[in-house]
């Protein structure tokens, strides 16, 4: 009796064997479709955003400083953003990290004094 007779595996090694990777398959589709989409997406809406920025719109640059655009060229990477009345600066394309949309008029005069 030197050779061992060989038994057949019956399936329940196999279900457990599923049932230990289910939790792992299922955390892993809760992350995707509450963690990873949502980012993909927002990515995608900034990336149509950046390409259709125009003159006017308000952006807000990787550094935190909000400014107007005043010229895009096509095909560039530099966008010329005012800052403040008369400074202007030149910041890449890559570097804006959100678009706030048209700037709000200034509204330069006083109210009325109620007497």
């Amino acid at each position: 009796m030197l050779i061992s007779p060989a038994y057949a595996q019956d399936m329940g090694g196999l279900v457990a064997t599923a049932g230990q990777f289910l939790p792992i398959v299922l955390i892993f589709a809760v992350f995707y479709f509450l963690l990873i989409r949502p980012q993909q997406q927002a990515q995608k809406t900034l990336k149509a955003k950046l390409n259709a920025l125009k003159r006017n719109d308000r952006v807000v640059t990787g550094g935190g400083i909000v400014g107007v655009v005043q010229r895009t060229v096509e095909g560039s990477n530099e966008i010329e953003v005012e800052i403040a009345p008369n400074v202007k600066v030149k910041v890449l394309r890559e570097t804006i990290t959100g678009v706030l949309g048209e700037p709000k008029p200034a509204n330069d005069a006083k109210p009325a004094d109620k007497a």
